[in-house]
C-alpha cells in the first residue's frame, strides 16, 4: 500500500501565493492613481514613464542583490526582510509630497520587491519536484492577476471617500499581515514537522542536478558562462517589459481609447486580470500534463512556451476592434499567455540548476527583465508624447502592442538556440 502524503506544500504555495499578490498590489496602485497624481503633480507621460523607471532600476539591481544575499541567509529571512522592506516603502507613498519623492518611493519599493521571485521560485524548488513546479509556479504567481482584480475597485472606494494618500497606506500594512503566518508557518521541508516521510521523499524524488554540483557557495561569475542562464536571462530581458506594459497602461489605455475613467474602467481591468488567473495556472498543468504523458522535462517545457508565444501574437488586432470588449478579449488572451510563459520560464532555471544557486540565476533573470522594463517604458513615453502631440495618441499604442505581440516568440526563438543541446537527463 502507498503511504498518504501530507500534503504540506500546497500551504507553502498558499503563502507564496499571498505574497505575490500583495507585491502586485503595492506595485500596481500607481496605475490605478496615474490621472488622479498627473493632475496633483502635473505629470505627462515622459514623467510618468521616468516614475516607472525608477522603480524598474531598482528592481533590476534589487533582484541581483536578493538573489545572493538569499541562496546564503534562506528562503525564510530573506523572504521576510524584503516583504518588511516593501512595505514600508510602499507606505511611504503616502507621505510624499512631490515627484522626487515619489521618485525616491518608487526606487524603495522596487529594491524590496525584487526579493520576491528569487524567494519564491527557490521556495518551490525546495518544496516540490520538477514534474510539479510549473504547476507551483502558476498557482503562486497568479497572484500578480489576483492584485489587479481585487484592488481597483477597493482603491477607487478608499481614495474617493478618503484619499489617495490612504490608498498606499492601507494596501502597504497588508505585508507586515502576511509576516506573522509567514514567521508561524513556514520552514524547509526537513524542519517541518508536519511533513511526513512520503511527502519529504517524493519531494526530494527527483535526480541531482547536473549543471553544477549542489555546492553551497557558488561564484556568481560563473553562472554567466552557462548557456541555460543566457537562455533564462535573455527570455526575461524579452518578455517581462510586455507585462508591465500591461500593468502600469492599460488603464490609462481605456481612458485613451474609449474615453472610461478610473470609475468605470477597474471593471476591464478586473475582468482581464480574473481571466489571466486561469492562464496562469492552466499554463502550469500543461507541461505536468506532457510530462506525465511520457514527454521529457525539456520537450514539454519547450512545446508548452510555443504555444503560449503563439497566444499572445492576436493582441496586435486590438487596433481593428470597435468595442471594449472585444479589447478585453484580445488583452486577456495575451496577459494568460504571459502568466503561462512566465510560470514555466521560472521553471527552465529551477529543471537544471541546484537550489544552493539557484536564487542567484532568478536574481539574474529578473534583473535582465528589469532592464527591458528600463528601457520599454523610455520606447513607450516617447511613442505615446509623440502621437499624443498630432492628436493620434490611439495610433502610439497600436505600434505598442504590435510590438508586444512580437516580443514572447522571438525569445522562444533565442531560447531554442540557446538550449538546442539537450540536458543529460530532463
Amino acid at each position: 500500500m502507498t503511504p498518504i502524503r501530507s500534503g504540506y506544500r500546497w500551504t507553502v504555495v498558499s503563502l507564496l501565493f499571498f505574497a505575490t499578490t500583495i507585491n502586485y498590489i503595492d506595485r500596481q496602485i500607481i496605475s490605478l492613481l496615474k490621472d488622479d497624481l498627473g493632475k496633483e503633480f502635473n505629470w505627462n507621460e515622459a514623467i510618468y514613464s521616468y516614475i516607472v523607471i525608477a522603480f524598474n532600476s531598482a528592481y533590476a539591481l534589487g533582484n541581483v542583490l536578493f538573489g545572493m544575499i538569499i541562496d546564503r541567509i534562506g528562503t525564510k529571512k530573506g523572504y521576510s526582510f524584503s516583504i518588511v522592506l516593501w512595505s514600508i516603502a510602499a507606505m511611504f507613498h503616502g507621505v510624499v509630497r512631490s515627484t522626487f519623492g515619489f521618485y525616491i518611493a518608487r526606487g524603495a519599493l522596487g529594491l524590496g520587491e525584487s526579493g520576491n521571485f528569487p524567494s519564491a521560485i527557490k521556495t518551490v524548488a525546495e518544496w516540490f519536484p520538477k514534474k510539479e513546479r510549473a504547476l507551483a509556479t502558476g498557482i503562486f504567481n497568479s497572484g500578480t492577476n489576483v492584485g489587479p482584480v481585487i484592488v481597483p475597485g477597493i482603491i477607487y472606494w478608499i481614495s474617493h471617500e478618503y484619499s489617495w494618500r490612504a490608498a498606499f497606506i492601507v494596501t502597504g500594512l497588508l505585508g507586515f499581515i502576511w509576516l506573522i503566518f509567514w514567521l508561524l508557518l513556514y520552514e524547509i521541508p526537513t524542519k517541518k514537522k508536519k511533513v511526513n516521510p512520503a511527502e519529504l521523499a517524493y519531494i526530494q524524488s527527483d535526480a541531482p542536478e547536473i549543471i553544477l554540483s549542489d555546492e553551497k557557495k557558488i561564484k556568481w561569475v560563473r553562472l554567466l558562462g552557462i548557456r541555460q542562464t543566457w537562455a533564462f536571462v535573455l527570455g526575461k530581458f524579452f518578455t517581462d517589459p510586455v507585462w508591465w506594459f500591461y500593468l502600469f497602461w492599460i488603464p490609462t489605455y481605456f481612458n485613451s481609447r474609449y474615453h472610461i475613467d478610473l470609475r468605470t474602467s477597474w471593471v476591464y481591468v478586473t475582468v482581464i486580470y480574473g481571466i489571466t488567473t486561469v492562464g496562469s495556472v492552466l499554463g502550469g498543468y500543461l507541461p505536468g500534463f506532457l510530462i506525465g504523458k511520457g514527454w521529457s522535462i525539456y520537450r514539454a517545457r519547450k512545446t508548452s512556451m510555443f504555444i503560449y508565444a503563439l497566444c499572445v501574437m492576436p493582441v496586435f488586432l486590438v487596433q481593428f476592434t470597435s468595442g471594449v470588449w472585444a479589447t478585453v478579449l484580445l488583452i486577456s488572451l495575451a496577459t494568460s499567455a504571459h502568466q503561462a510563459w512566465s510560470a514555466n520560464i521560472f521553471t527552465t532555471a529551477s529543471d537544471v540548476f541546484p537550489k544552493s544557486t539557484l536564487s542567484s540565476v532568478i536574481g539574474l533573470g529578473t534583473m535582465a527583465g528589469a532592464v527591458g522594463s528600463i528601457i520599454f517604458p523610455l520606447l513607450i513615453g516617447a511613442i505615446l508624447d509623440h502621437f499624443k502631440l498630432l492628436g493620434k495618441i490611439t495610433a502610439g499604442y497600436n505600434i505598442i502592442f504590435i510590438i508586444c505581440s512580437c516580443a514572447y516568440i522571438i525569445a522562444w526563438v533565442v531560447m531554442h538556440f540557446l538550449t538546442r543541446k539537450k540536458v543529460a537527463g530532463i
